[in-house]
């Protein structure tokens, strides 16, 4: 959610003085970024004793702020592209796609038109005449999502019939995700799970976090492939099963272990691994342009069918390529 309540008044505290208004709202107002409180400041849409006030302004404490709307926005469309997409199965209720990490499932509700161009669902208008309605124009087809930097298998509905089935399963728990996963470290056990609930972190808001009381319930179960103990250090190769779908679910899960997933600054991993066994020549530091997160398994019900589907697609050539240079004697 971007948006906030039609109409609320909250009143500053006297240990917020100084505090930048926009900043100060954005962190009282959950899941509302400071950009979308500029954007009801410029709609006159917030106001302290009658007057709309800038941004930038200055609290002093104890002043009463009112918010009477929310912010309106053009609506945007996703237009057709001709992007190559690589199709498991196809039928005339769904479509199985092997997404490329990099890909963007759909544009955000925020962004300006040209936000809304080389996603999947661009690819997808462009691919297939028929894509279900009930994600609104920027979604159309789309059940379920991947990080854009996160490989692998995802659903999408060609009617809004096989829409809420798939829906209705995902929302029952009953379709299977498996994913796999490099960490740094080894981990301390076989196999463990981690059911902490997920929430937007409040200081740096394109991270979720485990921290808050006030998230919404995930679960990831993990179970070790691989421990590797090359010169670059100590790795995990894990597979993943998720029950829920929360936003970065597992890379703020294994980040929350303390062992975030190769790739993923956002959460702790470093941007090039630096080899550490000696003697081994200087060598060049390992890097990955990505997050080692792939979706490699996906089993459903078919929506209309009801015949059990079950799909596999294998790590993509640089994470292979990662696993061979990390693992190197």
């Amino acid at each position: 959610m971007t948006d906030v309540p039609l109409i609320q008044t909250l009143r500053v505290p006297a240990e917020d003085s100084g505090k930048r208004l926009d900043q100060w709202l954005a962190a009282r107002l959950p899941d509302v970024s400071r950009v979308r409180v500029q954007q009801l400041i410029e709609q006159d849409k917030i106001s302290i004793q009658g007057r709309t006030p800038k941004p930038s302004l200055r609290l002093h404490g104890d002043e009463e702020i009112m918010i009477t709307g929310t912010v309106e926005l053009p609506p945007l469309k996703a237009y057709p592209e001709n992007i190559p997409l690589d199709i498991v199965y196809e039928d005339d209720s769904l479509a199985v796609i092997n997404k490329p990490a990099g890909m963007t499932v759909h544009a955000g509700s925020g962004k300006d038109d040209a936000g809304s161009r080389g996603t999947l669902v661009n690819a997808l208008l462009y691919r297939f005449r028929c894509l279900s309605q009930l994600g609104g124009e920027l979604r159309p087809g789309i059940v379920h999502r991947l990080d854009k930097e996160t490989s692998g298998l995802i659903v999408v509905a060609k009617s809004d019939k096989a829409h809420r089935k798939l829906a209705e399963q995902f929302s029952r728990r009953e379709i299977s995700k498996t994913y796999i996963a490099l960490v740094h470290g080894w981990m301390p056990q076989a196999h463990g799970t981690v059911n902490a609930s997920i929430s937007r972190d409040l200081v740096r808001r394109a991270r979720m976090t485990t921290r808050r009381n006030d998230g919404r319930e995930a679960i990831t179960h993990w179970k070790l492939a691989r421990q590797i103990d090359g010169p670059y250090g100590k790795f995990s190769l894990l597979e993943v099963r998720i029950e829920t779908g929360r936003t970065h679910q597992i890379r703020v899960h294994l980040s929350s272990l303390g062992h975030p997933v190769v790739g993923d600054t956002l959460y702790g991993a470093p941007r090039e691994i630096i080899r550490e066994t000696k003697n081994a020549g200087a060598g060049s530091p390992a890097s990955l342009a990505r997050n080692f997160l792939h979706a490699t398994a996906l089993a459903f019900k078919h929506p209309v069918k009801g015949i059990p589907l079950s799909f596999e697609r294998p790590l993509p050539a640089e994470l292979e390529r990662m696993l061979r240079q990390i693992a190197e004697k």
